[in-house]
């Protein structure tokens, strides 16, 4: 037990010293180069045309790397830990595809163009009202398997809308614009953005983090944790609930960006033994270790070209997963 905790303690640190550097190397590298001292006296001061790049793009730029991929990675490891199922992701329940969708709108709509805070508000919003149709669709006493069917209807309904949108859209502008938001981006935040997607990150964190307990008594099964004393309705509400505010805060800043939270869990699982309550806390370092070394690639690879993070994402994510489904089927075999 003792050798157990120490390897955990060991995965956090790691984990921590990670998530740090690869926040220092995002405030570092960008167009404009300087020392590491002057760079972060520019960040300090705010003082000069570094001190404003330091201060007024790359900081919150890194920030919402780490905020956005700690997420993905928080909420694919609680939906995996809930369903007991390793290819559970928040896509699964269709609060990404609707946050998309009233992103989507707004920007269809002009609404985006007129008031700033209308793209972010939209894909919040639609991500509440996602929540509002699974919860009813799943009903009061809904199990895992009617979470999952109601969120892969909404999905399916999300992206059919979202593809009925482009296909009405008359302005080629506008679809440009929505087919570039939906890649996924970090480039052009502000710390604007950061405090729309701060507070519920942090409240949705917490609900999510909060289920440790019940997670772990749910991997006995559902009719062992509620003769345990897990209230499975309660447990249910919480989790979606948290899991819309993360997922539609992130998706309402930085566009779809997938893979995190389904392939984080899978990497991380195997150094915290299966535990949900200590893959969750894992997850969410690792995925925010995850988006900013994607988002430093970003500038690195195409410097002069706008390179999507979504993009890179799935071009990462993709061939990790392939490999991982691999292990894991040499494993059972």
């Amino acid at each position: 037990s003792s050798r157990k905790r120490l390897k955990v303690m060991r995965l956090g640190l790691f984990l921590i010293s990670l998530v740090t550097l690869l926040f220092l190397c995002s405030l570092l590298i960008g167009h404009t180069q300087a020392p590491l001292s002057t760079s972060l006296k520019a960040l300090i001061s705010g003082q000069g045309p570094l001190g404003t790049v330091m201060q007024d793009i790359r900081l919150p730029r890194a920030i919402l790397a780490a905020l956005v991929g700690g997420s993905l990675g928080l909420s694919g490891a609680a939906m995996q830990g809930y369903l007991r199922n390793p290819l559970a992701e928040p896509g699964l329940i269709g609060i990404s595809g609707s946050a998309s969708l009233g992103a989507v709108l707004s920007l269809q709509t002009g609404l985006a163009a007129t008031f700033w805070l209308a793209l972010p508000f939209s894909a919040l919003g639609m991500s509440v009202f996602a929540v509002f149709l699974i919860m009813l669709l799943a009903g009061k006493q809904g199990r895992s398997l009617t979470l999952i069917l109601a969120g892969i209807a909404i999905s399916a309904l999300a992206g059919a809308m979202t593809s009925l949108v482009l296909n009405l859209s008359p302005n080629p502008y506008a679809t440009a614009e929505i087919v570039f938001w939906m890649m996924g981006s970090l480039a052009d935040r502000s710390f604007n953005h950061v405090w729309i997607a701060l507070p519920f990150c942090i409240v949705g964190a917490m609900m999510i983090l909060s289920l440790g307990p019940a997670l772990n008594a749910l991997t006995l099964g559902e009719d062992t944790a509620q003769t345990m004393g897990i209230n499975l309705v309660k447990t249910r509400y919480v989790l979606v609930i948290g899991v819309a505010a993360v997922i539609g805060a992130t998706t309402a800043v930085a566009g779809a960006v997938g893979f995190v939270g389904l392939v984080v869990p899978h990497i991380l699982r195997r150094w915290v033994k299966s535990q949900p309550s200590r893959l969750m806390w894992a997850s969410m370092l690792g995925g925010a270790a995850l988006v900013l070394a994607a988002d430093i690639l970003v500038r690195l690879v195409l410097p002069d070209r706008d390179l999507k993070l979504g993009v890179v994402m799935a071009i990462l994510g993709a061939p990790l997963f392939l490999h991982l489904i691999y292990k894991t089927r040499a494993e059972l075999s």
